[in-house]
């Protein structure tokens, strides 16, 4: 059988919903879909299951095979690195980076952590001059609770890493959790 190849962009309605209806009627069990993102780039989506429809809301569903999303693909807030070489208090835009890189001297600062997703991790990575420093994490919610797991504390003699996760993203009853280590090169775990 051969593969049929639509763009699931088009906006084919001639206002009864019947042109976009018969493109998605055409689709096989198995299908590829060319697409082109923000940046230009062109991968592939490919599904091994049938495309569902709902009559009535128009709704599509498509169940992408193993491996059909890369890390490439994924937004900036799961693959990318944010540097900072700025002292004192600062914000940390958790829908653009997953890492931050702080290589400044910290100082006494509030790093406020924004735009936080359910179940996102990001990483603060300290490794700059932390002799004087004094840290407090905050957040853009509303109103969130952040809790500190473990009992280690900032090692202002060493570089640290804080591990941030988000167990509830809701503005206004949000809860963030967070542990703090130091770290060395070291290949003998």
């Amino acid at each position: 059988m051969a593969k049929q190849t639509i763009n699931i962009g088009t906006t084919a309605n001639d206002g009864t919903g019947d042109q976009l209806r018969s493109a998605f009627d055409k689709v096989n069990d198995n299908f590829t879909e060319l697409y082109s993102d923000d940046a230009g780039d062109v991968g592939s989506i490919t599904a091994t299951a049938p495309i569902a429809r709902d009559q009535a809301t128009g709704a599509v569903t498509i169940s992408l095979n193993d491996n059909g999303v890369t890390h490439a693909k994924l937004e900036n807030r799961y693959t990318a690195k944010a540097t900072s070489t700025a002292t004192g208090s600062q914000n940390l835009d958790a829908s653009a980076a997953t890492t931050f890189l702080l290589t400044g001297n910290v100082a006494t600062a509030t790093l406020t952590i924004q735009n936080m997703k359910l179940g996102q991790v990001i990483d603060i990575v300290l490794s700059g001059t932390l002799s004087s420093a004094v840290i407090t994490l905050a957040t853009n919610f509303t109103s969130a609770t952040i809790n500190k797991v473990g009992s280690t504390n900032l090692d202002q003699s060493k570089k640290n890493v804080i591990q941030v996760v988000c167990i509830d993203d809701t503005t206004s009853a949000a809860i963030v959790n967070y542990s703090i280590n130091t770290f060395e090169a070291d290949t003998t775990p």
